[in-house]
């Protein structure tokens, strides 16, 4: 898998002070992200972890009380930054950007965040079935969040006619955001460069979405 940045997880505590315990707690999150998103659940040592995170393990526990406690918020973390990301650069869009524009530029950044981007989205999506149960209640809510961003833009494409009549809005949305989150399963640069995985992409989307195709 590429190697990507791992910027900041999103702070459940957005006053937290820029102190050395918070730069050394978000050291161990991001280490924590790289670990996960590469080796899953069941391979997250903590060992590894803090190697990475430059620290003797037993630190982590100042931090977090247990490795499921760490991973759960890397979890929550990476569904939260995909969906603040998306939400962002959507707002940016001018306000007559079509329907369908909007989804071709919500597939791209989808792609790119969980590709190139960010640790914790990779490890989000590859982890989301692995961990246990219990752990995943925030995970679920913000994947519930992140959901209504593209249940709104799908719903918008069909009121505007630019989805073929015979598509069912929920059941589109739900194949393309699969097939979007499946690209961290099996992509790599020896498949190809990112340019051409979006590329791709959007035009399998568009032409699929399509009320004018053959």
């Amino acid at each position: 898998m590429v190697k990507k940045t791992a910027p900041a997880a999103p702070n459940a505590d957005e006053g937290a002070a820029d102190t050395k315990s918070a730069r050394t707690r978000q050291r161990i999150l991001d280490a924590a992200a790289n670990v996960l998103s590469r080796k899953g659940y069941a391979g997250t040592r903590l060992s590894e972890v803090a190697d990475i995170a430059d620290l003797q393990t037993p630190a982590i526990y100042y931090y977090f009380p247990s490795r499921d406690d760490l991973v759960e918020e890397v979890m929550w973390s990476g569904i939260a930054g995909l969906k603040e990301e998306v939400t962002a650069v959507l707002a940016d869009l001018p306000a007559d950007t079509p329907p369908i524009e909007r989804i071709m530029v919500a597939v791209e950044t989808h792609l790119r965040h969980e590709l190139e981007v960010s640790d914790y989205a990779t490890a989000s999506i590859r982890n989301s079935g692995q961990i246990p149960e219990k752990m995943r209640t925030r995970q679920k809510e913000e994947d519930s969040a992140y959901g209504r961003i593209w249940r709104e833009l799908f719903d918008d494409a069909a009121a505007a006619g630019d989805l073929h009549p015979e598509l069912h809005p929920v059941i589109a949305q739900m194949l393309v955001v699969g097939a979007l989150n499946w690209a961290a399963e099996w992509w790599s640069r020896s498949r190809g460069s990112l340019d051409d995985v979006v590329r791709n992409a959007q035009l399998m989307i568009r032409n699929g979405l399509s009320p004018d195709r053959g």
